[in-house]
């Protein structure tokens, strides 16, 4: 894992999240996009080198609403950069990690990604992100 990519935090109100975080980060998002297999949109912004994934449910049964109806808004996931997923996988995997997906799929802001289930994580949501290449 090479850094840090971004910190995902759910929020039950995209829009009025996205202006908090301008006023926050004093900054416009350079980003937003629906997921639609995964029920949610999504708004990045940067702040120096690491990024923050504003996550917005698009319908009551996504992932993202039965999170926000369980533990409330708040910090989501921490998605960590990867040269290459399929082998970054396959290393966790040997290592005793358990994975809600053995393979990658399409995610937001060009990335291919693949998570982590919390329980092999002490309770965090780990997020694999490779850059997709043109």
């Amino acid at each position: 894992m090479r850094k840090i990519e971004h910190l995902g935090i759910a929020v039950k109100d995209i829009d009025a999240a996205t202006k908090t975080y301008e006023a926050l980060l004093g900054k416009s998002a350079y980003q937003s996009e629906a997921v639609e297999s995964e029920g949610v949109k999504t708004v990045f912004f940067k702040t120096g080198e690491s990024k923050i994934e504003l996550l917005g449910a698009t319908r009551e049964d996504s992932p993202i609403a039965k999170y926000i109806e369980k533990r409330g808004e708040g910090i989501h996931h921490i998605a960590f950069d990867v040269a290459d997923i399929e082998a970054e996988i396959k290393r966790l995997k040997s290592e005793g990690f358990q994975l809600i997906s053995d393979k990658p799929k399409a995610g937001a802001d060009n990335k291919r990604i693949a998570f982590l289930h919390p329980k092999s994580s002490h309770g965090v949501l780990v997020e694999l992100c490779e850059e997709i290449k043109p």
